[in-house]
């Protein structure tokens, strides 16, 4: 099992095979428009730009599990992040990271790399960082800025040979 077998929701509710993103690096993100971690859109899209012909693809998950900091519909989302954070790279449809509900991909992260407060997400902005085989290989807390995995996505890209 890897990520790549999890099929997600567009913001539009249709079906998107993560296995469409076999052979790149992956950046996994539960993000949220009104959270005060927000301004971490910046350096995910200073990643998605830099990395993305190398390999890496940015996505984000917003949730609305943290004190309804994601409380718009996914149209609606999608079109903030644009708007008021310049996002270019794809987000999905909003999922439950925690809980009985939790989306399947999200339950499947939190197996692989547990996190300091066990199998849960401890916050918005919680990364994974996911090979080109769809093994995670690491997970970063939500005040983790994005520039201080850039080592991590770099080795994985093999920019550092």
């Amino acid at each position: 099992m890897s990520v790549h077998d999890f099929t997600v929701k567009t913001p539009k509710e249709e079906e998107k095979a993560l296995a469409d993103y076999k052979g790149q690096v992956m950046l996994i993100v539960n993000t949220a428009t009104k959270c005060g971690l927000a301004p971490q859109f910046d350096g995910l899209e200073a990643l998605h730009k830099e990395y993305k012909e190398e390999g890496l693809a940015v996505v984000g998950f917003p949730s609305n599990d943290f004190l309804n900091q994601e409380p718009v519909e996914n149209e609606a989302m999608e079109e903030t992040c644009k708007v008021n954070f310049g996002v270019t790279f794809p987000l999905f449809a909003k999922v439950k990271v925690n809980g009985p509900d939790a989306h399947p991909l999200y339950k499947y992260l939190k197996k692989e790399e547990g996190g300091m407060f066990g199998s849960s997400i401890k916050w918005n902005f919680t990364k994974f960082l996911v090979d080109q085989e769809g093994n995670v290989v690491s997970r970063y807390g939500p005040k983790t800025e994005p520039k201080d995995m850039e080592d991590d996505i770099r080795r994985l890209l093999k920019k550092d040979e």
